[in-house]
């Protein structure tokens, strides 16, 4: 996985650095069995005609802060988020449900282009979330909300990957 990554990630992607995650050895060592668990909470329908696109939404309630601090935002901006989602190996999660979700749509979804129709994702952190009134950062982003649009050709090799195809 960490190949396709780094074949199919630009440099200024977000998580480009996940492929080197995905090398630890800690994590080569673990069993997969029971590695991830939970459920894709859901999946958007956006937009409509040549602009309809599918958004997977996925909540979390992980606590950023260390023990003893009082939350903020702050713990919660798109850096402090792109640290967690690593940690955490959210970026694998993310990719397996984009699997996922491309297979369904292509079973599913007349005229299915992953281009046009995989829209990405969003992680809610819900306790960095602060409703309408939110600051928003100078890179546009919401705190307590990560988003990643990983490439179609990504989620279409790791699909083919999954399925048993050579690599």
């Amino acid at each position: 996985m960490a190949g396709l990554l780094d074949e199919h990630l630009p440099a200024g992607d977000r998580m480009a650095r996940y492929a080197a995650a995905l090398r630890d050895p800690v994590l080569a060592g673990q069993p997969l069995r029971g590695y991830l668990t939970g459920s894709l909470d859901a999946v958007l329908r956006m937009g409509a005609g040549t602009d309809l696109r599918y958004v997977i939404v996925d909540h979390k309630t992980n606590t950023l802060a260390e023990p003893g601090v009082p939350l903020t935002t702050w713990h919660y901006r798109a850096a402090a988020l792109d640290d967690a989602v690593v940690r955490s190996h959210y970026p694998l999660q993310a990719l397996l449900y984009s699997v996922a979700l491309h297979r369904f749509l292509r079973w599913r979804q007349p005229g299915y282009a992953a281009e046009q129709h995989l829209g990405g994702l969003l992680y809610l952190f819900l306790r960095g979330m602060c409703g309408p009134d939110a600051p928003v950062g100078s890179d546009g982003e919401i705190p307590g909300v990560w988003s990643w649009r990983p490439p179609s050709s990504l989620v279409i090799a790791l699909s083919d990957l999954l399925a048993g195809g050579a690599r």
